[in-house]
């Protein structure tokens, strides 16, 4: 047991440091063994499969210098949350690497749980373990998820046919827009569209009911991480199909349309700058009514924007007119 709770301007030990921030967010987990020990275990519900995904993000790439240590913390956990509501999953659990950096003092730690720890009560789950350690360079924060299926039920991205809908959820550009919002890079923009647009590249929403309402039904899907461009590229591939999206139809908020009137060059940001993490999936065309069901049931809005069809992703405009992008969506290399 620590003999003190450290101050805010303390540099704790590695040891107190999990004692006091991160061993209650593994409280409730009984195979992560109040991470007293070397590793977890977990026995999956009967007639379920694992379902596994890894994200890390760094400072000055997937979040800025300045942000709020627990909106980062919760920006992790959703990122991958995500990656298992794209996968019909219910999260049950995580592992984290935490790579604080030198400079960040107790107070910025104990924020980073807290956004965890309010996370994990809304979407259910809890920390089964992992390692911190301090860094010279940014911060710098790695999150394996874990998940459970139906056996046989995971979402893939290959299985579109031929013919099948195209659909999103929620609404398109608002990450790529809200990083420019989050930066003063949208000069003339309402205040409040631009707040909005920052708190959403902040602060994505997993759409994990939606995604366990879409087993059985989504014949595909992923979630939108590097731009629709790019993730529907991704789709097509892996399922051997085309695609003909109507760019009248993708969905996009009050502030990404604001935002775009200004300069509508912005228009092709919107679509492959990336971070939405919406969810982008295919149902058969005789499914129409269950998918919108199911919208309805999550009080979600999920727009069909196109069809599988043809070769290779196409993008038309309202009058019909095929148009392309300068670049897909996000690489990191």
């Amino acid at each position: 047991m620590a003999e003190h709770t450290p101050s805010d301007g303390d540099r704790p030990d590695e040891f107190t440091l999990i004692e006091e921030l991160f061993a209650p967010l593994a409280a409730g987990a009984g195979g992560a063994y109040g991470l007293e020990d070397d590793a977890a275990t977990y026995t999956p519900s009967a007639g379920h499969e694992l379902v596994l995904t890894m994200d890390a993000i760094v400072e000055g790439v997937h979040f800025l210098a300045g942000d709020s240590a627990d909106l980062v913390a919760r920006k992790l956990l959703r990122v991958n949350l995500s990656d298992l509501a794209a996968k019909g999953a219910r999260p049950v659990g995580y592992l984290l690497t935490a790579a604080f950096p030198r400079a960040m003092d107790y107070a910025g730690m104990r924020a980073f749980a807290r956004g965890l720890a309010e996370d994990q009560r809304r979407f259910g789950l809890h920390l089964w373990g992992g390692d911190t350690v301090a860094t010279p360079g940014p911060a710098t924060y790695s999150l394996t998820a874990i998940g459970e299926v139906p056996s046989g039920r995971v979402i893939r991205r290959g299985g579109a046919d031929e013919g099948d809908d195209i659909y999103v959820t929620g609404t398109i550009g608002e990450g790529a827009l809200g990083l420019l919002a989050a930066q003063d890079l949208l000069p003339g923009l309402d205040a409040d569209l631009g707040a909005a647009l920052a708190l959403r590249y902040r602060l994505p929403e997993p759409r994990i009911a939606f995604g366990l309402a879409l087993r059985g039904l989504a014949t595909a899907g992923l979630d939108i991480s590097d731009g629709l461009v790019a993730d529907l590229g991704h789709l097509c591939r892996v399922s051997g199909v085309g695609a003909r999206i109507e760019l009248e139809a993708v969905p996009l908020s009050p502030g990404v349309r604001a935002a775009i009137a200004l300069d509508p060059s912005r228009f092709e940001r919107a679509l492959t700058g990336g971070d939405d993490y919406e969810l982008l999936f295919t149902a058969s065309r005789a499914d129409r009514t269950r998918v919108e069901a199911a919208a309805l049931n999550c009080g979600l809005a999920v727009t069909r924007i196109g069809v599988a069809s043809g070769e290779g992703p196409v993008f038309v405009d309202g009058s019909g007119t095929e148009v392309s992008f300068a670049h897909a969506g996000y690489t990191h290399f």
